[in-house]
């Protein structure tokens, strides 16, 4: 939850200090770094523990190396947040993060389904699937 208030806090405030740095002068580079600071918050998750293991607990069992597919997601979820930052790599990386959003939806729909670790993500399916939404429709601004 804490990822999608970061989103909207920095996006309002990013707009907002707009007026004063035209880079800033965008919905579409506002919402860029809300984005950017809400993947790089929910990125710690995947480094950290006990929350990486609670992300690990809820990888689909048909994935193999659970433990690899968080790192890796999580690396990817950084460099996607500093792509988001240049604006040459802005809609790369917002697409790739959208595609990523896709990607990793079937563990959250695992953990809104069941307790897997004391660790793991808890957001019911219908408000995780509202925050997806959510995260994807700020990928698309972004790549305005």
């Amino acid at each position: 939850m804490v990822p999608v208030v970061v989103l909207i806090v920095v996006t309002v405030a990013a707009r907002l200090a707009g007026a004063g740095v035209p880079y800033l002068a965008s919905w579409p580079a506002a919402t860029a770094c809300g984005l950017a600071a809400a993947f790089l918050i929910a990125s710690t998750a995947h480094f950290l523990q006990p929350r990486r293991a609670g992300l690990i607990a809820i990888v689909p069992p048909w994935m193999p190396h659970p433990s690899l597919v968080v790192t890796i997601s999580g690396i990817l979820e950084v460099a996607g947040a500093v792509g988001l930052i240049f604006e040459p790599t802005r809609v790369v990386a917002a697409a790739c993060l959208g595609l990523l959003l896709i990607l990793i939806f079937p563990a959250n729909i695992r953990a809104a389904r069941t307790r897997l670790h004391p660790a793991a993500p808890t957001t019911p399916l219908l408000l995780r699937s509202v925050i997806q939404v959510v995260f994807l429709a700020a990928c698309v601004v972004s790549a305005l």
